[in-house]
C-alpha cells in the first residue's frame, strides 16, 4: 500500500500511474479533499483538520508492506519505525541511517529561521529532474517489495 502524505505533495499524478501499473493500492491522506482518480484502488482519506491528523492516519496506517510519501521528517521517522519505506517527493530515500540526520539538521534550520524573523528562501522549486527521481525511486520501491 501507498500512503501519500497528501497537503503539499506535487506527485501525485505520478503516484497513480506507478500504483496503476503495480496494482497497488493507494491512500491520499490530507486534511481537506482533493480530486483522486476513480479506481478501486485509489482511496482519499480525509481527517479532522486537527494538528498533525494526517501525520498521526499515516504513522497508524503504515507497516512493512507500505510505502509512504512524505517530506516530513518527523513523519518519516514514525514510519520508519513501523517497518515502512519512506520517500520524498524528489526521490530520495529516508532510511534508518539518514533519518537521525535529517531529523537534527531540521533542527539546526528551525533554530536558523526563528532568529531570522522570516527572512528566508524555503527549499528549491520542483524540478524535472525531481519528478523522474521520484519516478525511478517508486518503482525500484515497489519492484523490491513485490
Amino acid at each position: 500500500m501507498i500512503l501519500v502524505d497528501a497537503d503539499a505533495c506535487p506527485v501525485k499524478d505520478e503516484i497513480y500511474r506507478v500504483a496503476e501499473r503495480y496494482k497497488a493500492q493507494v491512500r491520499i491522506v490530507s486534511n481537506s479533499p482533493f480530486r483522486v482518480p476513480v479506481s478501486e484502488r485509489v482511496k482519499r482519506v480525509v481527517v479532522s483538520d486537527s494538528f498533525d491528523a494526517a501525520d498521526d492516519w499515516i504513522a497508524e496506517n503504515a507497516d512493512e508492506r507500505s510505502v509512504v510519501i512524505t517530506a516530513d521528517i518527523l513523519l518519516a521517522e514514525r514510519c520508519l519505525k513501523a517497518g515502512a519505506r519512506v520517500l520524498k517527493h524528489d526521490g530520495r530515500e529516508f532510511d534508518a541511517a539518514s533519518i537521525g540526520s535529517a531529523i537534527a539538521t531540521r533542527a539546526i534550520m528551525e533554530d536558523l529561521r526563528a532568529g531570522m524573523d522570516g527572512v528566508g528562501g524555503g527549499p528549491p522549486p520542483f524540478s524535472k529532474a525531481d519528478r523522474s527521481r521520484f519516478l525511478q525511486a517508486l518503482d525500484r520501491v515497489l519492484v523490491g517489495m513485490g
